[in-house]
């Protein structure tokens, strides 16, 4: 079973899976915009008692998350925020509840970790998209406009970014397959574990911040050992920010675009950059596990949603 899409009066359960609101005001602004918007907000603790750099202890946090995988009268779950947190959660998720109770999980940088294991054991979608008290408090009305239209079931001929951006060809090719993805690094610490859903014939877009390009080379050349770009269908590169090296020193360093001509430039499998996704706040929400197609040709490169990951309403 999809999850059914979101319609104004539906309930909205937040989570905090990870890393504790950084500013309190913000987190209340994000929870008013969504409710001016029609949704009811509810939230199964009152505060987030932080525990080092988690939102609380894994008890609290899985019981949070647990808790409305059960609900049936939850219809989307949406992540506070990232940082970090998700990894210690996955192997005590309710996926049997998951799965029973479908319904999609929004958030992005470290919710990457429970979008896929969700997918690889429940078989549930979810969106990379706006978070509480990142995104919402002034989220700028084409980023919102893209985001509702996923969630509530259109399919998409261009998922490049939400002011009508493009995507620039990397290496050419056509693909169609599961869009996975999300951050390169959470990604990465999924290798060698049973939570990474498989990559054959699946397209693959990711994101990163803060990570300098020796550390981006790195993260691809561990994915490429691990036999990971083997299967892939296609790939599509987004925003890679605040990476240059802080100090002059290394000034020489390659950036993340030409370390990504060198990995993909010959590449068996259609490559595309310029994905209008990451740590900023104009971007696009991608669905993770809706079925996708990737168009490569000379001079043009296109990213389209050729299924809605929401059933349609009873």
């Amino acid at each position: 079973m999809k999850p059914f899409p979101i319609e104004p009066g539906d309930t909205i359960g937040v989570v905090a899976p990870a890393s504790a609101p950084p500013d309190m005001a913000r987190f209340r602004a994000g929870i008013a915009q969504l409710e001016r918007r029609g949704y009811r907000v509810e939230l199964s603790r009152s505060a987030f008692a932080e525990s080092g750099y988690l939102s609380g202890t894994d008890g609290e946090r899985l019981d949070e998350l647990n808790g409305f995988l059960r609900r049936d009268d939850i219809k989307m779950l949406m992540a506070v925020r990232g940082g970090y947190g998700c990894l210690r959660l996955l192997p005590h998720l309710d996926y049997e509840a998951a799965r029973a109770h479908p319904k999609l999980l929004v958030g992005y940088s470290d919710i990457t970790a429970l979008h896929l294991a969700l997918l690889r054991y429940a078989d549930l979608p979810g969106i990379s998209g706006p978070m509480i008290a990142v995104d919402w408090p002034d989220l700028d009305s084409a980023s919102e406009a893209l985001f509702w239209a996923i969630a509530q079931g259109e399919t998409c001929d261009s998922l490049a970014g939400p002011s009508g951006e493009i995507l620039r060809p990397v290496r050419e090719g056509t693909a169609e397959g599961t869009l996975l993805g999300g951050n390169l690094s959470t990604i990465v610490r999924l290798l060698g574990t049973s939570y990474l859903p498989s990559f054959e014939n699946a397209i693959l877009f990711v994101e990163d911040v803060g990570e300098p390009p020796y550390r981006i080379d790195a993260m691809l050349a561990q994915l490429r050992l691990a036999g990971a770009f083997d299967k892939l269908g296609g790939l599509v590169l987004g925003g890679f920010t605040r990476w240059q090296p802080e100090s002059d020193k290394t000034c020489a360093s390659p950036s993340p675009g030409e370390i990504f001509r060198e990995y993909f430039a010959e590449a068996g499998f259609p490559v595309a950059e310029g994905l209008v996704y990451g740590h900023f706040p104009v971007k696009n929400s991608l669905p993770v596990g809706g079925r996708a197609r990737l168009q490569v040709i000379s001079g043009m490169a296109q990213l389209s949603l050729v299924e809605p990951i929401v059933s349609p309403p009873l």
